[in-house]
């Protein structure tokens, strides 16, 4: 039974991450891997007080996916004037970084006993805007292949967080089909109509009463579509995964209403989000991982190919290999294949501690080649890697 004794430790032991994102060190570690680490130490590899199958907690944690899969889709760059004329070769980048997965993942699965090629493809293939792009944001004059990179990265992004549904799925494809389409054109409709309908004068009126009243209206709205939006996810065998991300995205396309994302960013950001992260390191274990030789070998062979394989589509591309390391950053997709493979027993906990430790690596090698490409840029120097959040926005309130 979980209690709030549990929610406070969970809570405490989440401040790990911050704390060691601030360790003085260039390369010191992002948020999420502190995170991670703390629900390990407390978790099935070490004193086990936090259970993750516990009915509620996992349901937290389910929301704190979906609030994090929204986080992803907000920080995608659907408004980039710049990325336009980049777009056509970062759609050439990401279908061949997944023609040379699809090519690398049976060998991988044949090594190593995973016998879930897609998934492998996907991981290879995956790469994370979130930590991308805050990044290449600090730079004033981006370069071309920068440019590149970022819409490489946003395309990969994008295909890898549709397709774990699909590699994932126990029930029927053509049914999760359905319902990630009936998700996606929810989302779209719903952010066009609140749209329109922030114009009209009593929904102007109701928010203005909000803002001076602190009904906090917007966040309650923003609540009511998300969880909708998960709900038609699970009736149709979809995960919460493509619920989030597709409001995130409405959001990202749209541009409004950016107060209704920050306040959702905040309550993720602030306790859902870490819990998530918290609960997926207590599901791993990493006795099991170090007993496996199987599993040790999955780490370093994802590990290897994350890496290798966007490199290697760098030097295809003509441009310099740092761009492969910084694309080769994994975040939402290692987290979001980790945590449904463990809840439908698709992967064992080795497996997923494996796949959670080769997206560290691949964002040590990130923070690499953020560094190299700050060194030689002509434009402002890169922040730290690894260890910034977006730049911060406008804090002018709107009248309601």
């Amino acid at each position: 039974m979980i209690t709030f004794g549990t929610l406070a430790l969970i809570v405490a032991v989440g401040l790990l991450g911050p704390l060691l994102a601030l360790l003085p060190f260039r390369f010191a570690p992002p948020l999420v891997i502190g995170e991670i680490t703390a629900g390990v130490i407390f978790g099935r590899t070490g004193t086990q007080t936090i259970v993750p199958d516990q009915p509620t907690l996992a349901f937290l944690a389910a929301i704190g996916f979906a609030l994090l899969m929204f986080i992803v889709g907000t920080r995608l760059p659907m408004r980039e004037v710049r990325l336009r004329k980049a777009l056509r070769k970062g759609f050439i980048a990401a279908a061949l970084t997944a023609a040379i997965a699809v090519a690398v993942a049976p060998l991988i699965a044949w090594a190593t006993g995973l016998h879930h090629i897609g998934v492998i493809a996907v991981l290879i293939a995956a790469s994370s805007a979130a930590v991308v792009l805050p990044i290449t944001s600090t730079i004033t004059d981006p370069s071309d292949d920068l440019l590149l990179t970022v819409a490489w990265v946003s395309i990969a992004d994008v295909a890898t967080i549709v397709a774990v549904p699909f590699v994932l799925t126990r029930a029927n494809v053509g049914k999760v089909a359905i319902g990630s389409v009936i998700v996606v054109l929810a989302a779209v409709l719903i952010g066009v109509v609140g749209r329109r309908a922030a114009t009209w004068p009593a929904v102007e009126t109701l928010r203005h009463a909000s803002h001076h009243l602190d009904w906090a209206i917007d966040l309650r709205v923003s609540l009511l579509v998300l969880f909708t939006l998960a709900w038609i996810a699970e009736r149709f065998d979809t995960s919460v995964l493509i619920a989030g991300f597709a409001a995130g995205l409405m959001v990202s396309a749209l541009g409004e209403p950016r107060r209704v994302a920050d306040q959702l960013i905040g309550l993720g950001e602030g306790f859902f989000v870490p819990l998530f992260f918290v609960v997926l390191g207590a599901g791993i274990d990493l006795r099991a991982l170090a007993r496996s030789r199987e599993d040790l070998g999955l780490l370093a062979l994802l590990a290897a190919a994350s890496i290798a394989v966007p490199v290697l589509v760098a030097v295809i591309m003509r441009i310099p290999a740092p761009f492969g390391l910084l694309a080769s950053a994994e975040l939402g997709v290692p987290a979001a294949v980790s945590a449904i493979g463990l809840s439908t027993g698709m992967l064992r906990p080795g497996q997923a501690a494996a796949i959670v430790g080769a997206a560290a690596i691949s964002l040590a090698a990130a923070a690499v080649g953020a560094a190299l490409i700050g060194a030689t840029s002509t434009g402002a120097p890169l922040t730290p890697p690894l260890r910034v959040r977006l730049p911060r926005r406008s804090r002018k309130r709107p009248p309601a």
